[in-house]
Parts: structure tokens; sequence; C-alpha cells
């Protein structure tokens, strides 16, 4: 089993130094939606390189705890540590700064319809790096595409996309701006099982070549047994259980076994 996440201290840039393979840190993590407690206390540390599955039943937080991260939500109470800095403590700048090096692929790809592949690409680049030489911006689009083996697409829109390619174009602009940290929101969701590996075994090879930490938010038993280092199962709140996937599927509690049968 890992670490407890309380046991490590991550306050200040320098303390991120020195335990340097820490890269998300939450403690006490607490998020409430008026009377409806989603998250009520959540202790977790994520490593560099890491890919981190999430496991709960729905309606259990998952997804409300990498909104929490990606910042699309503020949480309650607790210490939300990403990249050694504490999210609660940041000036909007260095905010958003935190937030760039953050990618969040969406369940739903989040692309522009109205866009070419190419345009979907373009556009996160000009949005942040504001002047961008045209060639390096090609150079850039085609690298992403390579990477998700797009290449022959960056013409076509995406209704000319398959369900499967439209997932490869998501991760490839999320990509494209090459964040430290991956967040996963059901990455197989609607895909049959050929595709919904090929989506899995993606996932990996983004996280050997860029060296990127993960967290997988899915229902899919297999894409969690191909991606992930290590899982945590949510239950009321609250982390039920954690450690790899034969501790898991092993596990004494009925409960826990049954996401593994």
């Amino acid at each position: 089993m890992t670490e407890n996440a309380t046991d490590i201290e991550v306050k200040t840039e320098t303390d991120y130094k020195r335990h340097g393979n820490v890269v998300i840190k939450m403690a006490h993590l607490k998020k409430s939606f008026g009377n409806n407690h989603v998250l009520r206390d959540i202790n977790l540390v994520i490593n560099k390189g890491e890919n981190l599955a999430i496991l709960g039943q729905s309606g259990t937080g998952k997804s409300v705890l990498i909104k929490c991260i990606v910042g699309l939500v503020e949480i309650d109470d607790g210490e939300l540590f990403i990249l050694g800095n504490n999210i609660s403590e940041l000036k909007d700048k260095e905010l958003i700064a935190t937030q760039k090096k953050i990618g969040f692929l969406f369940q739903s790809g989040a692309l522009y319809d109205s866009m070419t592949v190419r345009e979907n690409l373009e556009f996160p680049l000009r949005k942040q790096l504001r002047s961008i030489p045209k060639d390096k911006l090609e150079s850039m689009v085609k690298e992403a595409l390579h990477d998700v083996g797009l290449d022959e697409a960056i013409d076509k829109t995406p209704s000319e996309l398959s369900g499967g390619m439209r997932k490869r174009l998501g991760l490839a602009r999320t990509l494209i701006l090459k964040p430290e940290i991956m967040l996963y929101d059901e990455p197989t969701t609607g895909l049959d099982p050929i595709t919904s590996k090929e989506i899995s075994n993606l996932i990996l090879e983004v996280q050997r070549k860029y060296d990127t930490t993960s967290i997988i938010i899915t229902h899919d038993i297999e894409c969690t047994k191909l991606t992930a280092d290590r899982i945590m199962v949510i239950k009321d709140g609250i982390c039920a259980a954690e450690g790899t996937f034969n501790d898991l599927e092993k596990s004494a509690d009925p409960w826990i076994r049954s996401f593994f049968e």
C-alpha cells in the first residue's frame, strides 16, 4: 500500500524541490454543494510520473475532485498543493501560471466543431503563447497530431472523425501545451473495446514520452488495469481503499473487490 498523504508536508517551492517526486498533495480536502457533502476528507499524495486511477460509484465525487485540481471548483476546506504550491494561498497570476501546467481531457473532448483539426490545435497555442512564429506553430501542431496518430486528419473537421479519433484530437489539443499534469475524465466512455484499448495505450505513451503525472477517472476496469500505477477508491466522500490493481483485486472487503469482478 502507498504512503498516507498526511505523512508528507510540502508547503513551499523549496519543499517541493526537496521532495521533488511529490506533484499533487491533498490533505483533509472537503467540498460540499449545499447539504450534499461530496468530498468529506480526501488525503492523497501523487508522485511525479505516476498514473493514478480513481474508482467509485457514480455521484461519489470523482469528477468533482479533478475539477478542484484544475480550478473549475473551489475547495471548502483542507489543503491542496500542486507542484509545491498551496492553491488557496496563490495570487491570481500565480494560480493561472500553475493551472497552465495542467491538462484536462474532458469526456466530450470539448472540441470546436466549426474549426478544422488544425484550427482546434492552433487555438490554445494562440491563446496562451500570444505571439508564436508560423513555422513553430505548424511544427507543434504536426507533432501533437503525430503523437496521437492523426497526421492525416489535419484538415478535417471534428464531425468527420470517429469517436476514438475525437478522443485522440482532444488529447492532442491538451498535450500541445506540454502540461506536467494530465487529468482524464472517463477517457474511454462510449468507445468500443478495441478503441478503448487504443486510448488506454495512448495514455501510457503520453506518460512515457512526457513523464506526465496523471489522474484517470474511469468506470472502465480494463483501462484501469492497463494504465494505473496505483488506484484510489472513493466511497462516501473519503478514500475507502488505495493500492495497486493486484492489492485491491484481492481486498478482504467484498465491496472493493466488486469493482474488479
